[in-house]
């Protein structure tokens, strides 16, 4: 759903500089004026070079645990740091007041940090929002709250369905593991007491299941209703169309690896803060979540393979004790946030195709709303052919801002320029220490078309109330 800690999931902290024995990363001139410090129970780090023109790019980090060491990052990789300081940039960043679904405090935080950079330095020209993951659903956020103090914004790999649709999707399949493979077990789906425990039984559940054909074809039906992508190694190539043994191997290393903590044990959190269930269940007919899926005919195939009857799965699942919601945190959920598509200034989203945590279909929802609201053409999405989570290497993300630079100068997209063959060109352009995921592997630059399917569970902003 959000964040990382691993290179196929990056966006909690800065990673580590890819490296280069031909091309070494420079470090910044010493004449940069770096400065660290807190405001409240939030740390902050600001970045002015020396020759600073005037630009201000604000980060906002990805999901921390609850809990965890949580570090102000002002980019989310070194590389990428000395190339916007070398390029006249200044950049900043907060660690936010808290960790876990920390949206309001991060809104209130990176104002705050834009505050103290006029007073500490001087008001920018312009000032850019980026992040990524969770941090994307901020920088989407922050442009939709504070419209005046932006020109732009860059949510990457963001968790643009927002708030409420994004955690409804999350309890889907949290609902359909259970019923499908333990419905008599304790786990708990909502007002989870002890997460720690409640994420070990799912853990138990899983192992037991994925050692059989019937467990793994259920598994995938699990898979199916979130839409998570049949691939999951990003120096790897993708399954075969039609391997669909090896792509719901992959969804399973995305269910068990990545999203079970979200779905069984941060939600403990997000209630907390909350102040209650902002997830709900009711109304849904999974036989069309299927239906609407990528992932259906790959489902139907295994099922078949196991001698399961699929449809007998889904009367269980429509048939099954649904969860309701507590209004009061839909509405705390709602407004930290859901996304209204009344788009003021121009946005550039990225995303890789095979992302399991958030999907690309976060993008079609994002989309959605911004044709809804007449925005669509201040509306531009990149779409990389690789799997993870903010798997890009950093060349594919100065490429996005470049087009966003060349966005704001113009007052046009530039029409060929956003053409993968152009973008692919211009990332190459600048070598091989950019042209690096995470620090760990060379990758050449994969911008491609792609259009995402559906969200599986959109609630756009002023949508009707819970049942």
């Amino acid at each position: 759903m959000l964040a990382a800690a691993t290179f196929v999931l990056v966006a909690c902290a800065p990673t580590a500089s890819p490296t280069s024995s031909h091309s070494p990363v420079p470090s910044p001139s010493p004449t940069t004026d770096t400065t660290a410090g807190s405001i409240g129970a939030a740390q902050y780090r600001i970045e002015v070079p020396a020759a600073w023109n005037g630009t201000l790019f604000l980060y906002s980090h990805g999901y921390v645990a609850p809990g965890r060491i949580n570090l102000a990052a002002d980019s989310p990789t070194k590389d990428i740091s000395t190339w916007l300081l070398d390029n006249g940039y200044a950049i900043a960043g907060s660690s936010y007041s808290s960790t876990g679904w920390a949206l309001e405090d991060a809104f209130r935080d990176q104002i705050a940090l834009l505050d103290l950079f006029d007073q500490r330095f001087s008001k920018p020209k312009r000032v850019i929002a980026w992040g990524g993951s969770l941090g994307g659903i901020v920088t989407a956020g922050l442009v939709q709250l504070y419209p005046d103090r932006f020109a732009g914004a860059i949510p990457i790999c963001g968790v643009l369905a927002g708030g409420v649709a994004t955690w409804n999707t999350g309890l889907d399949a949290a609902y359909a593991f259970k019923t499908v493979l333990a419905p008599s077990s304790s786990l708990q789906l909502v007002g989870i007491t002890d997460p720690q425990a409640n994420i070990q039984l799912a853990t138990q559940i899983f192992d037991s299941a994925s050692a059989t054909p019937a467990g793994q074809a259920r598994i995938a039906l699990i898979a199916a209703l979130g839409d998570l992508p049949g691939w999951f190694e990003p120096a790897g190539a993708p399954p075969a169309v039609g391997d669909y043994a090896a792509q719901a191997m992959a969804q399973a290393r995305w269910e068990s690896q990545v999203d079970f903590p979200f779905e069984f044990q941060y939600r403990a959190e997000l209630e907390k803060r909350a102040g209650g269930n902002p997830s709900w269940n009711t109304g849904v007919d999974y036989a069309h979540q299927l239906a609407i899926s990528s992932d259906s005919a790959e489902v139907a195939a295994l099922y078949r393979a196991a001698g399961l009857d699929l449809a007998s799965d889904i009367r269980a699942l429509n048939s099954g004790t649904r969860t309701t919601a507590d209004p009061i945190a839909v509405a705390y959920l709602d407004r930290f946030i859901s996304f209204d598509g009344n788009l003021k200034v121009p946005v550039l989203t990225m995303h890789t195709i095979g992302d399991g945590l958030v999907v690309p279909q976060q993008e079609t929802a994002y989309a959605d709303a911004a044709r809804a609201a007449g925005k669509q053409d201040l509306l531009r999405q990149l779409f990389v052919h690789r799997a993870g989570h903010c798997a890009f290497s950093s060349a594919e993300t100065i490429v996005s801002i470049q087009v966003m630079i060349a966005r704001i100068d113009t007052g046009s997209w530039g029409g060929p320029a956003l053409a993968p063959g152009s973008l692919n060109s211009a990332a190459l352009a600048l070598g091989d220490t950019y042209n690096q995921v995470g620090g760990f592997f060379k990758s050449p630059p994969a911008f491609e078309n792609f259009t995402p399917g559906p969200y599986p569970r959109p609630f756009p902003k002023r949508s009707s109330a819970p049942p």
